[in-house]
């Protein structure tokens, strides 16, 4: 595929995709001014707060820790199977949120049972499914969001609507100016990456172009450690290629050992390296003498600075120009989007 040929993209992208990632921004703003509109029952003064959820649910709660866990006013832990710690146990302080776009995750159902049966504050944010019938079942706190498209496409609901959750529950001080600043900015952003601007004067198509044949490697730190995971399971689930993250620090303490052998597999592997104006300075000359060594070393490297005006403006711009790149490097393997047959079939054997 030749991404100057944007008119045949659809030929490829037979489920609009596209579209799903372009609407990103108008998800983002929509989803947050729908949190603080609809009802709340019984907020209470939690001490504490479980996130439950799989994939692009999941991904929301690592934003927002990644973004805010500096301003956040109680512990939060975020849970990615089906067990609910023993301290969050037989205790009704304690909040768990369990997010689930399709409403059927065996694992956050199974999260949901265990803190409705230990007592704990329990609130559901789903399109729908077994989640949303067991919360309403239980009287428990439900927000049921509308979105058709696949649920890593639903990003910014999850996000958008668990930040403001957290708002009302004074858990965090609000965020709608960084949230509006953050929307525009990917606004602004898209007009530079979408499908209609040419490969000579498209960042994200170009990058993508250097990610054939490679094996990525996304490299994030602070804010970005968890847009650099986002990029990972985008780029395995929409290119259906392999891909890695690290972050910083903690590459340097193991990673930056690892890049003498294989030989033949080094040469395969492409590193992008998310950078910011809000790291911390001794972050930033991690970041700056760690590309060093990965060249040295003679592993493909790059960086990528978009540099938003705040932590979370520079996150969403990041994990939306991510998105784009990935969807453009499925283009160019010739591979739709939107089906992840392997997934699917995987789920199929579970039963």
């Amino acid at each position: 595929m030749d991404l100057n040929h944007h008119n045949a993209f659809n030929a490829i992208d037979q489920s609009g995709m596209l579209a799903s990632i372009l609407a990103l921004p108008s998800q983002l703003k929509t989803a947050y001014q729908n949190g603080h509109e609809w009802s709340l029952d019984n907020p209470a003064d939690y001490h504490a707060v479980v996130i439950g959820g799989m994939g692009g649910s999941a991904i929301a709660a690592d934003l927002l820790l990644g973004c805010l866990a500096d301003t956040i006013r109680v512990p939060v832990a975020v849970i990615r199977d089906y067990h609910l710690p023993a301290w969050a146990q037989d205790d009704n302080d304690v909040l768990v949120v369990t997010s689930s776009h399709s409403g059927n995750t065996e694992e956050t159902l199974s999260l949901f049972d265990r803190a409705l049966s230990s007592g704990c504050g329990v609130h559901a944010i789903t399109t729908g499914g077994a989640l949303a019938q067991r919360a309403q079942e239980a009287g428990a706190g439900l927000w049921r969001f509308k979105h058709q498209g696949q649920p890593r496409a639903a990003v910014g609901w999850s996000f958008g609507l668990l930040l403001a959750l957290f708002e009302r529950l004074d858990i965090l001080p609000s965020q709608q100016a960084w949230v509006a600043s953050a929307v525009e900015a990917m606004r602004n952003l898209r007009e530079h990456i979408k499908a209609e601007i040419p490969i000579a004067k498209n960042p994200a198509k170009r990058l993508a172009g250097q990610l054939v044949g490679k094996y990525p490697c996304v490299i994030g730190a602070e804010h970005l450690a968890p847009v650099a995971r986002r990029w990972k399971t985008q780029i395995n689930e929409l290119a259906k290629s392999w891909c890695q993250y690290e972050t910083l620090p903690e590459a340097d303490h193991n990673t930056l050992a690892g890049t003498l052998y294989p030989e033949e597999a080094l040469l395969k592997i492409f590193s992008i390296f998310l950078q910011s104006p809000h790291y911390h300075d001794r972050t930033q000359q991690r970041v700056d003498l760690t590309f060093t060594e990965f060249m040295v070393a003679g592993i493909g490297t790059d960086k990528l600075a978009l540099r938003g005006e705040t932590r979370l403006e520079d996150m969403w711009v990041h994990l939306f120009f991510g998105d784009m790149l990935a969807y453009y490097l499925a283009l160019l393997y010739d591979i739709d989007p939107t089906p992840v047959e392997a997934i699917e079939s995987f789920k199929a054997q579970l039963g």
